[in-house]
């Protein structure tokens, strides 16, 4: 009685236009002040201690530093050198927007800002080359997701928020997904612009290889700087945030240049804006899962299901249908922390790895950030392109396919996102 009470009382306040964040903590007060016993001090308490976290500060961290990435010209330089590596082949430019993709994921841990840093160059060179304008909107679109799955990811640290797992398993248990999604998207590009006769670019020679190389090492070396730091243990994924935030503004404003001493202060203010908005997202869901918990929802809720009869398999596919709806109407931050508590103690206890979960979930926020009405990224790409949703929709149908056949094989093959951790002896 007491989750269709709250659940009715959230669908109502999201229905009137309120954003979610606010819709969740309005939920939550009502059910406490109205429903329960609970004073107003645990609130204003769990207010506080909810976002205590050590993780949580690597959130604002990888967001500035995507943000002194995406000002600092270093989206530029890794298209210049995944051009220069596979333009010769079919759809050359769409596949080197592929890898400049993946390559900016392992730098920034945002899908929006990998959209608007790649798309924003790519796009007008793919329409001037000869490129339909749907087929490079549909590749920036679908491979800009990948930037919560290639770690460092914000949307992981999410889920290690709410479900205290290790962020550093769930960030190596991403690297081999984020790059067979990644090869994957590409292989879809190559087979779509061999069918259709798009253009191709001359082949680069060696010397053009290596000058791209040497121009974009200082931003690829950012990859080897967080994953390398963590895998080593050198630092923890917070310190991680720290340190790439740090060498991004060194390598954009005293090495590349990009950015000028006096253009740093804008960054810093966008960057605190992000975050603002994505830790009272995390403060409100926070409140909202210290709800279900004292109601025993979640617990009831595993009980149910386990009682049911439904085995790993069927609830995997629940799940899945479950985030996939939830994409439609909720950013990824949201669904994240609202459906990550109450989901997990019922995977636990039906044997699921936390970590093959937390991928899972992952995977299902990337599709989710490529369909309408509330893609993320479509509206980042409309916005780019100058397309309507609707158009972009159609555009990116061949590619979201592709994913949502990859999301079968991450749910139901573990070892997938498990081997790599195993591997490296961190689980």
């Amino acid at each position: 009685m007491s989750a269709l009470i709250i659940f009715t009382l959230l669908l109502v306040l999201m229905l009137t236009g309120m954003p979610i964040s606010i819709s969740l903590g309005l939920t939550v007060l009502t059910f406490l002040f109205t429903m329960t016993e609970v004073p107003i001090e645990a609130v204003a308490l769990k207010l506080f201690t909810g976002i205590e976290k050590f993780e949580i500060m690597a959130i604002p961290f990888f967001i500035l530093a995507g943000n002194f990435l995406t000002h600092g010209g270093v989206a530029r330089r890794m298209i210049n050198f995944a051009s220069s590596m596979v333009g010769h082949w079919h759809g050359g430019l769409g596949l080197a927007g592929v890898i400049a993709c993946a390559l900016f994921a392992a730098v920034s841990g945002s899908s929006p800002a990998c959209v608007v840093a790649i798309g924003s160059i790519l796009l007008p060179a793919m329409v001037k080359q000869g490129f339909p304008r749907d087929f490079g909107a549909g590749v920036i679109t679908t491979s800009g997701a990948l930037g919560i799955l290639i770690p460092p990811s914000i949307a992981m640290v999410m889920y290690s928020v709410a479900t205290n797992t290790s962020v550093g398993q769930l960030f190596m248990a991403g690297v081999i997904p984020g790059l067979m999604l990644a090869s994957l998207l590409g292989l879809t590009t190559w087979y779509r612009a061999r069918k259709f006769g798009y253009p191709r670019l001359p082949k680069a020679s060696l010397r053009q290889r290596l000058h791209a190389f040497r121009e974009s090492m200082w931003g690829l070396f950012l990859i080897v700087v967080v994953i390398g730091g963590i895998y080593t243990g050198i630092f923890t994924p917070t310190e991680a945030a720290a340190m790439s935030a740090v060498y991004a503004f060194i390598v954009a404003v005293f090495v590349y240049k990009d950015l000028t001493l006096k253009q740093v202060p804008k960054v810093l203010l966008d960057s605190a804006s992000m975050s603002a908005m994505l830790l009272y997202i995390i403060t409100n869901a926070v409140l909202f899962s210290f709800l279900m918990t004292s109601e025993g929802i979640p617990q009831a809720m595993a009980g149910w299901l386990i009682d049911a009869g439904l085995g790993p398999i069927a609830f995997l596919l629940v799940v899945n249908i479950i985030l996939l709806l939830a994409g439609n109407v909720m950013e990824p931050a949201s669904i994240v922390l609202i459906f990550a508590p109450i989901l997990f103690p019922v995977a636990v206890a039906l044997g699921i790895d936390p970590v093959h979960f937390g991928i899972l979930i992952v995977v299902n926020m990337e599709v989710g950030m490529c369909h309408p009405p509330v893609g993320l990224n479509l509206y980042v790409a409309s916005g780019i392109t100058k397309m309507g949703i609707t158009e972009l929709t159609v555009a990116v149908w061949p590619w979201l396919l592709t994913m949502l056949a990859f999301l079968v094989l991450v749910t139901y093959v573990p070892m997938v996102s498990l081997w790599l951790p195993k591997t490296l002896g961190m689980m």
